[in-house]
């Protein structure tokens, strides 16, 4: 059994390595700077994979219909990498992905500052919970397990989402350890919790005053059972194992309440995990990395401050 597991793993990373090579020995030739490298989430085959399906969909930067999730991958800027990667995860409520406003362009900041980013382009509607929280645990745990082909720490990969995208990260940062995210491959006995997160005018709370009913319906369907209710309201889930986490949102957000990213930093308090909250006046839902938007405009400053702080931004020895 540990011959098969070693060697499945193996097939893994020879995966990985050979998209990233093609990836890259196509862009090197054909334009400049090269394109990012994509990987399959699910080499062996996506878990509850159903036929019919419309096909995937891309509509003025904008992705729907998922069903063959991946990872891109956006290496640190030269001479910049620090050992720390972040795996994005757009918004869209659960309906469609915002992959280049949360997506690439987030990426592409990361980079700069040294970090390896991985953007997930996961599974929603079409699959309902839980292929989404699988996505994003497989994500974890395929990076974690590569850490040393991308030169990562394997105690700095953290998680950063976006409106729905930052209902998924929050998922991964609390329940890392439950056995939905787990289908049975080799994989699974890699740890598949973040070691930080980021969220971006998060979707927390899926019942009462502070509910986003969009992104619920799509998750869980218009008439959920009560436990999935509870468990993916992930303010109720969050332990003294959660990871360090750092909020933003906007008293302005009319979609996505502000409440949604106070009720998770007061239960991360309770629960004693350091975490930071910056709550703007200014900047509606979605608002990505806009300019103009007053003191909001530069919450990828306070951002950075945050990563160094925690010494995620140190270059790797």
């Amino acid at each position: 059994m540990y011959t098969t597991r070693r060697r499945i793993l193996k097939q893994l990373g020879a995966g990985m390595l050979a998209a990233s090579t093609s990836a890259s020995a196509l862009a090197s030739s054909e334009s400049w700077p090269p394109a990012p490298a994509t990987i399959p989430l699910w080499p062996e085959g996506v878990p509850g994979a159903r036929a019919g399906l419309e096909p995937e969909r891309y509509v003025d930067g904008r992705i729907s219909r998922v069903a063959a999730p991946d990872l891109t991958v956006y290496p640190p800027a030269v001479d910049r990498a620090n050992g720390s990667a972040v795996i994005i995860c757009p918004g869209g409520g659960y309906e469609r992905l915002a992959i280049q406003r949360e997506g690439e362009q987030y990426a592409r900041w990361l980079s700069n500052l040294g970090v390896t980013a991985f953007v997930l382009k996961y599974r929603m509607r079409e699959f309902g919970h839980p292929a989404p929280l699988q996505d994003v645990l497989r994500a974890v745990r395929l990076v974690r397990s590569q850490a040393a082909h991308y030169k990562l720490h394997q105690d700095r990969i953290g998680v950063m989402g976006s409106s729905a995208g930052g209902h998924l990260a929050a998922s991964a940062g609390t329940l890392f350890d439950h056995p939905l995210g787990r289908t049975g491959h080799a994989l699974d006995a890699v740890s598949a919790r973040p070691d930080f997160l980021v969220l971006m005018y998060p979707v927390i709370a899926l019942d009462g005053p502070a509910a986003h009913m969009g992104s619920r319906n799509a998750l869980l369907g218009a008439a959920p059972s009560a436990a999935d209710v509870e468990l993916m309201s992930v303010a109720r889930q969050v332990t003294a194992r959660t990871p360090p986490t750092l909020l933003i949102h906007t008293q302005a957000d009319a979609a996505v309440p502000v409440e949604n990213s106070i009720l998770f930093y007061q239960a991360l308090t309770r629960a004693k995990v350091p975490a930071e909250m910056y709550l703007f006046e200014h900047g509606e839902h979605g608002m990505g990395m806009r300019t103009g938007l007053g003191t909001a405009t530069a919450w990828p400053r306070r951002a950075e401050e945050w990563l160094q702080g925690r010494g995620l931004l140190d270059r790797a020895k």
